[in-house]
């Protein structure tokens, strides 16, 4: 999935006690629909090696067009569809074609470099609702050969009144078959009944949950659509608690470690990699996504936005830190200024 926006970062963050982090999604667009945007956050790039979070809908789209998401590339980061209602046709450029429904995984690994496009079909169903979520390549994966696969069955437990559904990564010794580049889990909760219970987790991983469908309180916050909360490494269990029909997410992994530079649809590491993906782009290096008809995603222009995104990159580690830790503000307009004086000239 592709999106509109230069920035792709989501909400202001607010802080709550024992160190977990609450934050609200902030409103984006992706072709025609309306997202709530979850992640990346400015100071937190990822968690484990999640980095990007869309949920959109639930939304009727009964005789209109529906998800229309011209062709785009992507590097360096694998797209991970999941839906709740409804149904996608991806293709690609590797010659994929491949529809996806509820329940299944559509996992594409963009490596070096690849374009996609995803469109509701025709003949598709009335209601739409789903996530889109990014994996960041670690930097030895980051040039892999692309590919994509389709998961039509998935594993699946009952865990005190959830169905838990692993789609990638593993749970509690449930692992998903898709093909992951580091240590890190992806699951679905679906409250069969009022729950209240303990979920198990690797004290490795940094963990974020939200709801996509009804209200719940998780590790003593309450949680709604539209809310993120983030916990760090460290625990072994999450409280949970939720009303029969509620559906969440899990999203978690050891920490990626290293620095993130995200604009548009790619996740790379230096301003040049952009820069160079943007005229592969532009000069149809990517290759052309068969079947799919209508004009290509053209990238926005490069250079006022990657400078702001480079000048993040220097916010140093200590700094982070402390803001993490809430002992700094956002930083400052005058501060962001200074770090683009000091930062290279990116030339498109």
């Amino acid at each position: 999935m592709s999106t509109v926006d230069q920035n792709l970062d989501a909400g202001e963050r607010y802080f709550q006690k024992n160190g977990l982090e609450l934050t609200q999604a902030r409103i984006a667009t992706v072709g025609d629909i309306t997202v709530r945007r979850l992640l990346p956050l400015r100071l937190r790039r990822s968690v484990g090696a999640w980095c990007f979070v869309d949920h959109y809908g639930p939304m009727s789209v009964d005789g209109i067009t529906g998800m229309m998401v011209p062709a785009h590339p992507h590097i360096g980061l694998q797209t991970v569809t999941w839906l709740l209602a409804g149904n996608v046709l991806h293709r690609d450029s590797l010659g994929s074609e491949q529809m996806i429904r509820p329940g299944q995984l559509n996992l594409m690994t963009a490596g070096r470099g690849i374009a996609h496009a995803e469109e509701s079909p025709v003949e598709h169903d009335p209601r739409l609702h789903g996530v889109q979520l990014w994996v960041a390549l670690p930097q030895e994966s980051r040039f892999t050969q692309p590919a994509f696969e389709h998961h039509a069955e998935l594993p699946f437990m009952g865990s005190d009144g959830f169905t838990i559904t692993v789609f990638l990564g593993c749970l509690t010794g449930t692992c998903s078959p898709a093909t992951t580049f580091s240590h890190l889990v992806g699951a679905q909760f679906v409250a069969s009944r009022d729950v209240k219970t303990q979920v198990a987790v690797n004290p490795d991983f940094e963990h974020v949950v939200f709801v996509l469908d009804g209200t719940a309180r998780v590790a003593g916050t309450d949680l709604a659509p539209g809310a993120l909360l983030y916990l760090p490494t460290g625990h072994f269990e999450i409280p949970m608690a939720a009303p029969a029909e509620t559906i969440l997410l899990l999203l978690g992994g050891v920490p990626l470690g290293e620095p993130l530079l995200m604009w548009w649809n790619f996740v790379a590491r230096t301003p040049q990699e952009i820069a160079t993906a943007v005229a592969d782009w532009r000069d149809g290096r990517f290759g052309e996504v068969g079947g799919y008809v209508g004009e290509p995603l053209k990238a926005p222009l490069l250079r006022s936005s990657m400078r702001m995104s480079f000048a993040l990159r220097f916010w140093s580690a200590r700094r982070a830190r402390r803001y993490m830790s809430n002992e700094v503000s956002v930083p400052s307009r005058a501060w962001q200024s200074r770090a683009l004086a000091s930062s290279l000239a990116i030339r498109s």
